[in-house]
């Protein structure tokens, strides 16, 4: 089975003086490429650093990260790439639950130096780094089930859980997503979405294994998109809507030449149609393709491609039928098959379905079954397995690309002294997508409370974008279930009345 000094291997073999990458004025070539990713694993075998541990990164997107996201993993080594959006308390947690030993990072470490044995800071140490240490040989000792990434994500506890991608996962999913998106030796891909997202495999690897080019874009601004797209002729980019809506709203106004762009993916957040309009109107040369999956799928199920010819047709809202190589399904409860029109929960079988979460077994065995991963998400499927979408049962909000989990934010809430009960949920949000927004009863004596005490309490442990962007005090209890089960779907109704609401 293939890992991943393969496509390393091969693009160096076959193109080793095209350009590899391109960051600001840097341009390395695939020869570059696996020389440097051989001087990583050797600083990395100077330092210490032993095949299957853990090295961390948090740093904006730039050509040492590829480096470190496909070099890491090629030197036998687990790479843990951290969210920059992170609170410092988020970051902590990731860190000692990965046992990383090694931080490499672009930024102040601060507390996160306390938790490692090494930081390495970017640009300065990394390249010294680089260029004191003889390149080690890469792909020793590494077979498909060797693991190749922990990624974190929200947890519904409200705990991070690392996701245990192999080698076989990802690279399993670069030849999925290979056989549905063409990519071509000349193509110029604009890797515009933080690469801290397993996403990152659909962006990193196929490029690689292709030997196209890629063009790094440190931090989204949809100016700075459509100056690359002009500028080094891009052909195809992914990103969150909120990404693709900025763009449209930017090129409509300043028009940039843009007819190089080939196709143009999404997903992660909810979209609505009038904005995907407007996308094509603003880029009409880029086919529009959504994906829908999770980082436990490594991370892609399901795609739709060209979104611009089906605006109108009763597939429009639907994310697609399941990539070539992964088995998607919506079952009942009890494993039996729902027929196509009926709801149930999405179910996805494959190569690419993780190994687990990392030192979490019983969250493990909660959504793995016979080797079958249950997304929580409901929906249901048309006559030809077109996928649609219907809610999470998980609750999860999922803003700007981000996903928030309801029930970690709570947690925040309950901490405070003056709440008795506490839920979140998403509203519509015409930036975003969706929102957090929470509704609160109050223990008594805290009439008085002011709302932006608990915002304040919650920017001190938790991301910005999961913080509640409104919270509305209710002077009765919350309504439930006769189980007890706070019923969510009673509060967030009125907030939804006239959207249309899509989770893909």
């Amino acid at each position: 089975m293939a890992t991943f000094v393969d496509p390393l291997v091969h693009a160096r073999r076959v193109a080793p003086d095209r350009t590899a990458t391109i960051c600001g004025e840097v341009r390395h070539s695939y020869a570059d490429l696996w020389t440097r990713c051989g001087r990583l694993a050797g600083a990395l075998g100077r330092l210490g650093v032993e095949p299957g541990d853990r090295v961390a990164i948090l740093a904006a997107n730039c050509h040492r990260y590829i480096e470190v996201y496909a070099g890491v993993p090629a030197a036998g080594r687990v790479v843990v790439p951290l969210n920059t959006r992170h609170a410092m308390p988020e970051l902590l947690y990731a860190l000692q639950d990965s046992g990383a030993r090694v931080l490499l990072t672009d930024r102040e470490p601060g507390e996160l130096g306390d938790v490692v044995d090494r930081v390495i800071r970017m640009p300065d140490e990394y390249e010294q780094l680089l260029a004191e240490s003889d390149p080690a040989e890469l792909g020793v000792g590494i077979e498909g089930q060797s693991l190749a990434g922990l990624f974190y994500t929200g947890g519904t506890t409200g705990a991070s859980k690392g996701v245990m991608l192999s080698h076989g996962n990802l690279i399993a999913n670069t030849l999925h997503w290979l056989a549905g998106v063409r990519h071509r030796r000349e193509d110029i891909y604009l890797v515009m979405a933080p690469l801290f997202h397993a996403a990152g495999s659909n962006a990193v690897l196929p490029t690689l294994w292709t030997a196209g080019a890629q063009v790094m874009l440190p931090a989204f601004d949809p100016a700075g998109a459509l100056d690359l797209i002009e500028a080094e002729g891009i052909t195809g980019t992914l990103g969150v809507p909120t990404m693709l809506a900025a763009m449209a709203e930017e090129q409509l106004a300043r028009p940039r030449r843009t007819d190089s762009l080939r196709f143009l993916a999404h997903g992660g957040s909810p979209i609505a149609t009038e904005v995907l309009r407007r996308v094509h109107q603003a880029l009409p040369t880029a086919e529009l393709v959504e994906v829908y999956g999770a980082t436990e799928l490594s991370p892609i199920a399901t795609i739709q491609f060209h979104e611009e010819q089906l605006f109108d047709g009763p597939r429009a809202r639907s994310c697609g039928q399941p990539l070539l190589g992964v088995d998607v399904r919506v079952l009942a409860e009890d494993g039996s098959e729902r027929a196509p029109g009926e709801v149930g929960e999405v179910v996805v079988r494959g190569p690419t379905v993780m190994q687990g979460y990392w030192n979490k077994a019983e969250q493990t065995a909660s959504v793995l079954r016979e080797g079958a991963y249950w997304t929580g998400d409901l929906g249901y499927t048309d006559d030809e397995a077109y996928l649609f979408l219907v809610d999470r049962s998980k609750d999860m909000i999922v803003s700007g690309g981000e996903n928030v989990y309801s029930t970690e934010v709570e947690e925040i809430l309950y901490r405070h002294p003056a709440v008795l009960e506490a839920a979140v949920f998403g509203v519509p949000d015409e930036k975003w997508g969706e929102a957090v927004h929470a509704v609160v009863v109050l223990r008594e004596g805290f009439e008085g409370l002011d709302t932006s005490e608990l915002i304040a309490l919650c920017r001190q442990e938790i991301a910005g974008y999961k913080v509640p962007k409104g919270i509305d005090i209710h002077a009765e209890p919350l309504p439930k279930s006769g189980p007890g089960k706070v019923l969510k779907r009673e509060l967030r109704a009125p907030h939804w009345e006239g959207h249309e609401r899509s989770i893909s």
